[in-house]
């Protein structure tokens, strides 16, 4: 066995023995084989008596901590962490030497690891959520950094890591929670917890109550989204932006937003300063947005912001442009998007070459387009601009995912349900082939929005091209 196969055996050995003092030393002594010093001090005051037996003297930092601190601060080589006050590179290491499986990575895998903060607050509790770049496993390192570069008053922090496919980021895919954090109180550092097993190399901690936290954030981030789309696409019909979110949603034809909560209701004011803001300057996208208190205890979205991890890094962030749909008809897919994520994904029925190709808009929205919810054209309808062509429900769901149709985009009731609800009136349609991944990624929670007005149309019969 070789040096490297010894090194890896003995950090293997040690996350599962954490208590075995002989562990610790002779992985210490591997690391003064390859020259670090600062992890090998740590691994010999792990092995405490040991240490002595076999070395005959007390290890000198035995009795001082802080000079582990200080050594391993003049060796490291992530640059952001070491702009740090000597304060946070203090309570960097204390979170570390109190859990042992957290890893420390070379400068080479934290230039891979692309990370974007993104910076949320609960009601009664501030909330940084850090995006990681699929790409790269080795991402503890700058993940953690970049949450201790946060907005320096948030209680908790998670490092969050997307399922990436070919060249998109799925939202309700296979999300990993790589870490996260806990300020202990003012001045007593931070609680570090590892909870992805296949970053960390170690036994996780439990995530329940990490993935709970992210889920109530994540919903928020939807509705965020939806708000923000319907903003811009108010602004884009009526050539002026609403004074109040009531302007937007109002009753068929000018039902812009189907509904809302009171989660948006209480973004609505800060989102549109930032957007008024945004469109002066000519500029696209959102950024450092204050968006005020949630109600009834769930997070609201009140700062966020991107991110980059030292030099060499490209920011990765998490895309704050307004919704639009990707209609696939070589998959027979249709996805709402935000840049490159994909916030929702489904299977639809089309008309093969019936089904018109290129760039539309959603030009009305409509409840019961038949009079009722179980028509030809089911509960939903979304006429496509300048067509006979609608994305609606149907009556026939075994024709979901075939081309049966005469060009229209067939869905399931309760897909095209969450769609009318997600994407405003005025939401971007392209008709592609080829660009949407086959494999979906359904939400087990379902996107939904308070109805306010009534968006049936009983004047007129509709005769979509089914």
């Amino acid at each position: 066995m070789d040096q490297r196969d010894d090194m890896s055996y003995l950090k293997r050995y040690v996350q599962s023995h954490p208590d075995n003092r002989m562990a610790w030393y002779l992985l210490g002594k591997q690391y003064i084989l390859e020259d670090k010093e600062a992890k090998a001090n740590y691994c010999f005051l792990q092995a405490g008596s040991i240490y002595e037996a076999y070395e005959r003297k007390r290890h000198p930092l035995a009795s001082e901590p802080q000079h582990i601190i200080k050594s391993w601060n003049r060796k490291r080589k992530f640059k952001m962490l070491a702009a740090r006050t000597v304060t946070a590179t203090i309570i960097l290491l204390l979170a570390i030497i109190a859990n042992p499986f957290v890893q420390l990575y070379e400068e080479e895998n934290m230039k891979e690891s692309l990370t974007t903060a993104t910076y949320d607050k609960t009601q009664g509790e501030k909330l940084d959520v850090v995006f990681v770049n699929p790409v790269s496993e080795k991402a503890v390192g700058q993940s953690l950094g970049a949450l201790l570069e946060g907005s320096g008053s948030a209680e908790t922090g998670l490092a969050v890591m997307l399922e990436q496919d070919e060249k998109w980021r799925k939202w309700t895919g296979d999300t990993r929670i790589l870490l996260s954090t806990k300020k202990q109180g003012s001045g007593q550092g931070y609680a570090i917890q590892m909870l992805d097993a296949k970053t960390c190399n170690c036994q996780p901690s439990d995530s329940s109550e990490a993935f709970a936290v992210y889920q109530d954030w994540s919903g928020v981030q939807e509705e965020r989204w939806t708000l923000i789309s319907a903003i811009s696409q108010y602004q884009d019909l009526f050539n002026k932006w609403p004074e109040t979110i009531d302007d937007m949603v109002r009753p068929y034809p000018n039902n812009v937003l189907s509904g809302q909560t009171g989660n948006m209701r209480a973004m609505f004011p800060a989102i549109l300063k930032q957007l008024k803001a945004r469109a002066q300057k000519g500029t696209t996208g959102l950024g450092g947005i204050d968006t005020g208190d949630s109600n009834n205890g769930k997070p609201d979205v009140n700062h966020m912001k991107g991110s980059a991890a030292g030099s060499q890094s490209q920011a990765l962030t998490l895309p704050e442009t307004p919704l639009s749909i990707i209609v696939d008809r070589k998959t027979h897919r249709l996805a709402v998007v935000s840049g490159d994520v994909i916030v929702r994904s489904y299977s639809v029925g089309l008309g093969g070459d019936k089904t018109p190709g290129g760039s539309f808009y959603i030009s009305e929205k409509v409840k019961n387009p038949n009079g009722h919810d179980d028509g030809e054209f089911g509960s939903r309808g979304m006429t496509l601009s300048g067509t006979r062509y609608a994305i609606h429900g149907t009556n026939e769901p075994s024709s979901v995912g075939k081309d049966e149709s005469h060009g229209c985009v067939r869905m399931n009731k309760e897909d095209v349900e969450e769609l009318f609800d997600l994407v405003p009136l005025g939401t971007k349609v392209e008709i592609k082939s080829g660009v949407l991944p086959v494999t979906l990624s359904p939400e087990e929670k379902r996107f939904k929005l308070q109805p306010m007005q009534d968006e049936t149309n009983p004047a007129v019969v509709y005769r979509w091209l089914t």
